[in-house]
């Protein structure tokens, strides 16, 4: 059995061809795909932040709204950049939005992709410390909401407040039970994968990885799975770590599939550079008939790694046909892998 949802991008356009032409209609778009998600039985409903670009950018207005509209479906990100977050800040809104939810976030975080503008981070006030990149402060950031996220008090409470203030240090509030489990690092590399695990969080792994091998991506993203698998033994963690993957997969079922992806070009791992000096691979699609995606996918050793699958949507196509390419999957291609 695994988990499946989907991961929206949010994209939006004002061309005449897109279903989602404004900031507004993605994000209500992506509320009415949570809710139609949950309905079709799938586990989570997943949005990616980018900053700078017209795409989801803000999460926890979106996730509070999705959250107070549905009751199952885990509601998650896949990824916050953490370059950009105020990590305290950030505490407080995820844990008014996971309480809204009734503790269903799933948080995806990271140091992120390349974004639209040059080192974005600067103009939301973020600056690395001496001696460190951005990767750093990235990491920094995230050892610091994780630590808020603990619900320990810190800070030394006036004397004279406004308000009467329990005993002892003040904690973050609102303070949510139990979203410190809940937070997954996005890696894409072994080496923070490892990190990732040694820190107490479960792993997000998507399309997309630094290439350390030369090897097949599932190949490589499965290595890199084992290894965050046994460096989370190694910390001595007693719960039972959560791995995802995320993957583009269209099942041909109806003429509409075939008009849009029915294209028969061919789908492959892809190698290039994301980053100066930084080789990456790009795992392959996914797209056929039922029949043909079973074999193909039956093959993937990452998602046999994995306990949970995002299908990233074409969320520009409109809310029904994004909730068919969901249920598609669902009815025609899990239960013959084992998924359901």
């Amino acid at each position: 059995m695994k988990k499946i949802g989907f991961l929206s991008f949010g994209h939006w356009s004002p061309s005449p061809q897109s279903g989602t032409r404004s900031a507004g209609d993605a994000l209500l778009q992506s509320i009415d795909l949570a809710v139609a998600a949950e309905e079709l039985g799938a586990d989570g409903a997943y949005f990616r932040v980018h900053h700078f670009a017209r795409q989801l950018a803000s999460p926890f207005p979106l996730l509070a709204a999705a959250g107070a509209k549905t009751s199952k479906i885990e509601l998650g990100t896949a990824v916050i950049d953490m370059r950009y977050e105020n990590p305290l800040y950030m505490a407080e809104d995820s844990g008014a939005a996971d309480l809204i939810s009734g503790g269903r976030l799933q948080l995806g975080i990271s140091r992120g992709s390349p974004e639209q503008v040059i080192d974005g981070w600067r103009y939301f006030g973020q600056a690395p410390q001496d001696g460190h990149d951005d990767a750093d402060m990235a990491r920094i950031n995230a050892e610091i909401y994780l630590e808020a996220l603990r619900g320990q008090g810190f800070a030394q409470p006036n004397p004279r407040p406004m308000f009467p203030n329990p005993p002892g240090l003040l904690r973050l509030e609102p303070y949510s039970e139990g979203l410190r489990e809940r937070i997954w690092w996005g890696a894409a590399s072994d080496a923070t994968a490892i990190w990732a695990a040694q820190k107490g969080m479960n792993l997000q792994s998507s399309t997309l990885k630094f290439d350390e091998s030369g090897k097949p991506f599932h190949i490589q993203q499965a290595e890199q799975i084992r290894a965050y698998r046994a460096a989370w033994k190694e910390a001595g963690h007693t719960r039972e770590p959560r791995v995802s993957v995320s993957r583009s997969i269209f099942a041909l079922v109806n003429d509409m599939d075939r008009a849009y992806f029915g294209t028969g070009r061919s789908e492959e791992d892809q190698f290039g550079y994301i980053e100066p000096e930084k080789r990456a691979v790009f795992g392959r699609g996914y797209t056929g008939e039922p029949d043909q995606l079973i074999r193909d996918l039956a093959q993937d050793e990452a998602i046999a790694e994995a306990d949970t699958l995002l299908l990233t949507v074409p969320n520009q196509l409109g809310v029904d046909y994004n909730a068919h390419v969901i249920e598609s999957i669902l009815k025609h291609v899990a239960p013959a892998l084992g998924w359901r």
